[in-house]
């Protein structure tokens, strides 16, 4: 059992406070009508997609390397991450004149190694997941006898993010009933949950979520021990670890009412509702609590101030344009009708003509001959279009089909 227990951490969580103010936002905490008519809770966004950064893991860094005694802080610091915890520590480093090495996964987004090495950080690309970066920032350190910062397996990395829950208590001006907290190595959450099971106990309910193809806590818990598990990349980059540390894994043991996991269909559906709704950028990782709740996973909230931290907004663009493209496909909002015309002049125009009427606005068209199973005199017509609603796209195929042109809706655009 570590020394550093809830009442310790969140002891340091208050001397973190002082330290941070002024260095970081005071990130608001928005109560979402949108979001509270869908789960009939009353949900709160604590928006760290606003932070310096773009993500939380500034508070944590800063605390950490403001900690380094002085007589080591001219060799430097060192550090792994998928993103959000390199540009923290490259931001603190520059802040404090410090040297900066960062070891990133090869998989981590182009838009978070631009920004590390725009903070005046080196970076190294090393390994496909968290853990092997990591392994690689221990030789640097070694190496060079730079102080490591670890991304979440630390007591004053975890007192820096906690000071989100302190900033809750005091913005909400109470307590929530369920704070829904993402995990990927656990300092998040356990910052946070030390800051409100040491001071309230039972009254506030701390829920845990992690991918569903990163589920380390969930295994571990289930073990009652620490235990490694395969990883896989997926969109919540950010929580991607195959095993807990030893410091997080023994505060979330006691500290979790409960852990769930969710996948990337979910996690990009809270995305896409996040911009459309709330026009709020959120990335895989920041919107994982989100979708937990939007998919009915916490359980009973119905009347309750549930919060859930939007940890992080530095997405990848591609990405992003990705997960608007799918989900307005999903919602038939962007669709693709697929069929047959005859190959003779005034046919096509026949298309165009309907889907004009029914204010469709067309994006591409394919007019395809050659194609083995269409029969010769007839062609292949592909159409994407934005479909002014989801109801109209039935009697649209229909209106085709009954003046003789075989028309479906294809799967995908």
């Amino acid at each position: 059992m570590s020394e550093w227990t809830p009442e310790k951490i969140s002891e340091e969580i208050l001397n973190a406070k002082n330290v941070l103010k002024g260095i970081i936002h005071r990130t608001p905490l928005d109560l979402s009508s949108t979001f509270s008519k869908m789960t009939k809770a009353k949900v709160y966004m604590k928006l760290e997609n606003l932070q310096k950064t773009g993500a939380f893991k500034v508070r944590g860094a800063y605390y950490r390397i403001w900690k380094i005694a002085d007589k080591d802080k001219a060799k430097g610091v060192v550090a792994a991450s998928a993103g959000n915890h390199a540009q923290g520590v490259a931001y603190s480093s520059s802040r404090m004149k410090l040297k900066a090495t960062i070891v990133m996964p090869e998989t981590a987004p182009i838009a978070k190694i631009d920004a590390v090495r725009g903070y005046g950080a080196e970076v190294v690309l090393h390994g496909r997941v968290y853990d092997e970066a990591d392994e690689k920032a221990h030789e640097i350190a070694e190496r060079t006898g730079a102080t490591y910062v670890h991304p979440f397996d630390d007591p004053y990395i975890i007192a820096g993010q906690g000071t989100i829950g302190a900033e809750i208590e005091e913005q909400l001006g109470g307590l929530p009933d369920i704070v829904v907290i993402q995990i990927g190595g656990g300092g998040l959450a356990s910052g946070i949950a030390s800051w409100f099971k040491s001071r309230h106990g039972s009254k506030v309910k701390i829920i845990g979520v992690e991918p569903a193809y990163a589920p380390k806590f969930t295994e571990s818990l289930n073990a009652g021990k620490p235990v490694k598990v395969n990883a896989m990349p997926g969109l919540m980059d950010g929580l991607v670890t195959k095993k807990p540390g030893n410091l997080t894994y023994d505060l979330l043991s006691q500290l979790l009412d409960d852990i769930v996991t969710v996948n990337d269909i979910e996690v990009a559906r809270a995305i896409f509702l996040l911009l459309e709704r709330a026009k709020i950028l959120a990335e895989g990782a920041g919107a994982a609590g989100l979708a937990a709740l939007l998919e009915g996973k916490i359980g009973d909230i119905e009347g309750k101030k549930v919060v859930t931290i939007i940890s992080g907004g530095n997405i990848d663009l591609t990405k992003l344009s990705k997960i608007v493209e799918y989900e307005l496909v999903k919602e038939e909002k962007v669709v693709r009708l697929q069929g047959l015309v005859p190959d003779s002049p005034g046919w096509l125009n026949r298309v165009i003509e309907v889907l004009a009427k029914a204010k469709f606005n067309i994006i591409d068209i394919k007019h395809d001959r050659l194609v083995p199973f269409v029969e010769p005199g007839w062609a292949l017509v592909e159409v994407v279009a934005e479909a002014p609603s989801r109801n109209i796209v039935e009697g649209v195929i229909k209106e085709l089909n009954n003046i003789g042109l075989p028309f479906k809706l294809a799967v995908t655009p």
